[in-house]
């Protein structure tokens, strides 16, 4: 029997088996699917959330900490599996922002570098992109990851640790109580059964603990993308405009984002929404109306009440653990937010105070 069981292969529940491991805990990861093939695939890939000055101060003591992992993780699982995960730390331009004063004094506050700069700045950087204000932001060391390559790594990294098991197309069908005490789950490979329990499930994390009577306030929250194939080297860097984003690829692949939906577990992709991303591109990148979209796809959000993620034990059920409601910034906090789970489940000095994220009666309430 391992000493934790994870329900949920995404960057969240497999970096979370990878500290555990590292830490010397026998790990059982079990994904309905294959890993890293939902949210964590879909998504752009920045590291950051994409206006942090307007998020609450723990949201951004998290992303702060994750930012600053990301390039030695990267680079870990570079050596250690032979897959790139393409961490780009080439900046990201901020486009029409109308609440700059407010992002000034933040960074300020913070001590990070972001400054305003001028048109011609900006032809500097791209001089293909379209800018229509004199002025803009620029964070220098602001960074992304080709997060389908960094879920590819994590699943490598994971198989190849003799102290995990990992458990795909395995759909968890109920849970194991005995003596009061969930002991584990009942699957369609068989019973997994361990100390401790990690709902990492993402917008699929409400639907696992209803089956332990826990009302969490996660819905799924429709994202739809594109992708040009476009020159390499017509975008360098992620540029933000009116909330749609470009974020280049080191192989011209130029990808574009994206909508938000309340349509339920529907992952379907529709004319409309990629009629507004490509004239959302076009009016960034002009020259990508020349370009052709190779690529239309969806994905699945885990939206909670104000955008706080969810990270500790459940009350009441002591040996069972949550991190899901990371909303628009799951892979921009899964390090920090894992690592703060893990402080937990072995009871070290935690990362940053959790109490904001902890899952007590009231904020499951929503």
């Amino acid at each position: 029997m391992s000493d934790f069981l994870i329900i949920g292969g995404g960057v969240i529940g497999m970096l979370t088996a990878l500290q555990l491991a590292d830490a010397g805990q026998q790990v059982t990861l079990v994904e309905r699917g294959m890993c890293g093939k939902e949210a964590s695939w879909a998504g752009g890939g920045i590291v950051s959330p994409l206006y942090p000055w307007r998020y609450a101060p723990p949201i951004s003591q998290l992303s702060r900490w994750s930012e600053g992992v990301y390039p030695t993780l990267a680079l870990r699982l570079l050596e250690e599996t032979g897959i790139d995960p393409e961490y780009r730390q080439k900046g990201l331009l901020y486009l029409n922002v109308d609440d700059d004063d407010k992002a000034l004094q933040w960074a300020r506050q913070l001590g990070k570098p972001l400054v305003q700069v001028n048109a011609d700045f900006v032809h500097q950087k791209e001089p293909d992109i379209a800018i229509t204000h004199e002025n803009a932001l620029w964070m220098p060391t602001l960074g992304s990851m080709r997060n389908p390559r960094l879920g590819q790594a994590l699943r490598a990294k994971l198989l190849a640790m003799p102290s995990v098991t990992l458990q795909e197309q395995c759909e968890v069908r109920g849970v194991i109580r005995r003596g009061g005490q969930v002991v584990g789950v009942n699957t369609s490979q068989g019973v997994v059964e361990a100390g401790r329990l990690v709902v990492c499930g993402g917008a699929w994390s409400a639907g696992l603990l209803a089956t332990l009577d826990v009302a969490l306030p996660v819905r799924p929250v429709k994202g739809q993308m594109i992708a040009y194939q476009a020159p390499a080297g017509l975008v360098q860097r992620v540029v933000l405009k009116d909330g749609r984003y470009v974020i280049p690829r080191s192989d011209g692949l130029l990808l574009v984002g994206s909508t938000l939906e309340d349509t339920g577990f529907d992952k379907a992709t529709d004319e409309e929404a990629l009629a507004s991303l490509k004239q959302s591109a076009e009016r960034i990148v002009p020259a990508l109306a020349d370009c052709p979209v190779a690529y239309h796809w969806a994905g699945l959000r885990p939206g909670s009440p104000d955008g706080t993620p969810f990270i500790g034990a459940l009350p009441e059920l002591p040996n069972v653990y949550v991190n899901a409601g990371h909303y628009r910034n799951g892979l921009v906090l899964a390090p920090a937010s894992t690592h703060l789970l893990v402080d937990q489940l072995l009871e070290r000095t935690p990362l940053i105070d959790p109490t904001p994220f902890l899952p007590t009666q009231a904020r499951l309430k929503g």
